[in-house]
């Protein structure tokens, strides 16, 4: 980075409604308007942090003078830097981007400096173009709070489906098939049966581990262990592609690969690997603070630890037992 490139602190509000345990909800991007640096391009609402106030101040008087409103539910999410090149009507400079979700504000939303607005689904986003700093973020909140495993192996087939029909009533939309001790044939007779069912509600699931049994089966994409993920040198082709992460040297290979997104665990203590030595949340937000790849925290996870989750900079959580208990 050149000594002379400006370094900018800007407060972002990821403005959503129609938010739950299980979805983002729509989000609010907003276009730049005439007479800034690089006028219609769209990005989340937001602005500089001026001398004397903390990111959470700024994004208070940045939403109020932008849109009109005043946030009254926030969650502290990542921090990023973005390197912005010159252009003919901005200055070359770094933002070091600060990223809250804000859910709930008081006041009309109204554009008060001449820009257009507008609510974006987190699986659709048509607005273009976006800010090169705002792309990886859209790409995260595509994906939902939530991210569920199932537990045939202590509950038992008819009380994990059951279990999973009452969770996708509720929002649930994102689910690993991770069945080990299944024996193949039943393995393939459970698979349909939860991809049934998350049809019926539009929740996608990822198969554990077996790339060839995910295509064949037309699930929406795989789970690779750690193990696949080091020694795969290509993201498997036409499917969403997640990974199981234990260090800095697997999370960089995933985020090599340009997988959709992995989980990264223990960050507590968990029945499933009583062995292993949590990272903590102080360790989990380390190893995660400069990459792009989503990342899901993973271990012990209740739903208390989702804003814990957030504020260290993960999209959400990831949950084995807890999640069909909610």
């Amino acid at each position: 980075m050149s000594k002379d490139v400006k370094i900018v602190n800007v407060a972002v509000g990821i403005v959503q409604r129609n938010t739950s345990l299980f979805s983002s909800g729509e989000f609010l991007m907003a276009s730049r308007p005439n007479g800034k640096g690089w006028a219609g391009w769209w990005e989340f609402p937001g602005g500089k942090v001026e001398a004397g106030e903390s990111p959470e101040q700024a994004l208070s008087r940045e939403l109020q003078e932008e849109l009109g409103i005043k946030p009254t539910e926030i969650q502290a999410w990542l921090t990023r830097h973005f390197d912005y090149p010159a252009t003919h009507d901005a200055v070359a400079k770094t933002v070091k981007l600060h990223f809250y979700f804000v859910t709930k504000w008081q006041g009309d939303l109204m554009p008060r400096e001449g820009q257009q607005l507008s609510w974006q689904s987190p699986s659709h986003a048509p607005v273009s173009p976006v800010l090169p700093a705002n792309a990886p973020i859209m790409h995260a909140l595509a994906l939902p709070p939530i991210y569920a495993v199932t537990n045939v192996a202590e509950m038992g087939e008819a009380a994990f489906l059951s279990a999973l029909e009452l969770q996708l009533k509720q929002g649930l939309s994102l689910i690993q098939v991770r069945e080990k001790q299944l024996e193949q044939a039943h393995l393939v007779s459970f698979v349909v049966k939860v991809q049934h069912l998350a049809k019926q509600y539009s929740a996608k699931v990822l198969l554990n581990a077996d790339i060839e049994l995910a295509q064949k089966l037309g699930v929406d994409g795989v789970h690779l262990s750690s193990e696949k993920l080091m020694s795969c040198q290509k993201k498997p082709s036409k499917l969403m592609v997640a990974a199981s992460c234990h260090n800095v040297t697997e999370l960089a290979h995933a985020e090599k690969l340009g997988l959709d997104f992995v989980v990264l665990s223990p960050v507590s203590e968990t029945k499933s690997h009583e062995n292993a030595m949590p990272l903590g949340w102080q360790l989990f937000e380390q190893w995660i603070q400069n990459g792009n790849v989503p990342v899901y925290a993973l271990g012990g996870m209740q739903e208390p630890d989702l804003p814990l989750a957030l504020q260290a900079g993960a999209r959400g959580i990831a949950m084995q037992r807890a999640v069909w208990e909610i």
